[in-house]
């Protein structure tokens, strides 16, 4: 079993996801777009796939696209922000 994240976690709520990508564009380090256009973490176990670690340096783009899902999707969780 993977040991969790200890630092901030970007969630992906794939039931409010429409797959418009535009995480994707401000976290391409992070995050991909799968076969159906979905974001999804680039590293990490397949079926752990909707929860992003998020190194200090991806902190204020992840905050940034949480900000800005206009479906509301993206949570980040374990920060203080």
């Amino acid at each position: 079993m993977a040991e969790p994240p200890l630092g901030p976690v970007l969630h992906i709520d794939w039931t409010r996801c429409d797959g418009r990508g535009l995480c994707t564009e401000l976290l391409p380090e992070l995050l991909a777009r799968d076969k159906w256009g979905y974001p999804v973490a680039i590293t990490g176990a397949p079926t752990a796939r909707s929860d992003v670690a998020i190194t200090p340096r991806h902190l204020d783009a992840a905050t940034d696209a949480v900000a800005l899902c206009p479906l509301l999707a993206l949570t980040i969780v374990g920060s203080s922000r």
